[in-house]
């Protein structure tokens, strides 16, 4: 097996297309098709299953390609420091909950990198996704939070794909809502004071969606209640709604326009304090690039701009 067949196979799991991954690699077809073969006969194992509509990866290929997918990394990162051709283009996507202090951190890394050609990915989505994107290695890094709530299933879910779990902060929780919200002149809110008004959350999608929610207190029955898959969404019902979330205290102004704040969560007899741990997950074993290294580093100076000064 050769690194340009892994490229090929990479490139037919990104494209879920024989035809489209040969017009993006300048191939024919039938040459494509051929390294598909060779390589499976070679492994022992079916790659690709193939259908009318295209190509799906296998069960046993998505273990084989996130094994690749690490080693040719690799490949690239050392091209990267000792080619002279100027023509590398460096690599790096990362799968996220929905914080702004990740996106902040996203693009302080993109500007070290400003000089330079590079294909970047960034993806806001469902914790599920967020695990499964790097259990694949189709992320290099992923952004998510534990609690005492979901840190068992979460856990299990990493252990499972063989990932990592790195803590950036502990965190107490806080109520998000717009400035033009009533109670936003408040030090402190309980969830009495809340019920009123709807509480947000971000759609997960699955039937344990308690476990894998971005927000806390997911196994309260609030009197109203809203679910949004996007960030935009999310922000108009909190200002148009009156609505509110909990969630952690790390807030990044510039990136909500202003219109909104955190305030802090008052626990009660019947709440205790809720702590929020926020972290990153990786691949064991697969050495992070340098992209990854610093885009860690961009979110510990966000996070901790006192260890930075």
């Amino acid at each position: 097996m050769t690194l340009q067949q892994i490229y090929y196979l990479l490139t037919i799991a990104e494209s879920k297309s024989m035809n489209k991954a040969a017009e993006k690699l300048y191939i024919a077809q039938p040459t494509l098709t051929s390294v598909v073969k060779e390589v499976e006969q070679e492994i022992g194992i079916p790659i690709f299953f193939r259908t009318h509509r295209g190509v799906t990866v296998t069960g046993e290929g998505e273990k084989f390609l996130a094994s690749v997918r690490s080693l040719y990394q690799q490949y690239e990162e050392i091209r990267n420091q000792y080619s002279d051709s100027g023509t590398f283009r460096r690599k790096f996507s990362v799968s996220m909950q929905h914080y702004s202090f990740a996106v902040k951190a996203f693009i302080e890394m993109a500007k070290h990198y400003n000089s330079s050609e590079f294909d970047l990915i960034i993806r806001e989505t469902r914790t599920l996704s967020v695990i499964r994107d790097v259990g694949s290695m189709k992320s290099e890094i992923g952004i998510l939070y534990m609690s005492e709530q979901n840190r068992r299933v979460i856990s299990k879910l990493l252990r499972e794909q063989e990932l990592e779990f790195h803590s950036l902060i502990k965190c107490p929780a806080c109520v998000y809502l717009a400035k033009s919200h009533p109670l936003a002149r408040e030090a402190e809110l309980s969830l009495h004071q809340l019920e009123p008004y709807p509480c947000l959350s971000f759609e997960q999608g699955s039937d344990a969606e308690i476990y894998f929610a971005e927000e806390l207190l997911t196994e309260h029955v609030f009197q109203k209640t809203i679910k949004a898959s996007d960030r935009a969404t999310m922000m108009n019902l909190l200002e148009g709604l009156n609505g509110y979330t909990l969630c952690s205290s790390i807030f990044n102004e510039r990136l909500s326009n202003d219109q909104f704040l955190v305030i802090p969560f008052r626990s009660d007899s019947d709440i205790p304090d809720m702590i929020m741990e926020i972290g990153y997950i990786t691949k064991k074993n697969a050495p992070l690039s340098s992209m990854g290294k610093q885009y860690i580093q961009e979110m510990l100076n966000s996070l901790h701009p006192e260890l930075s000064s």
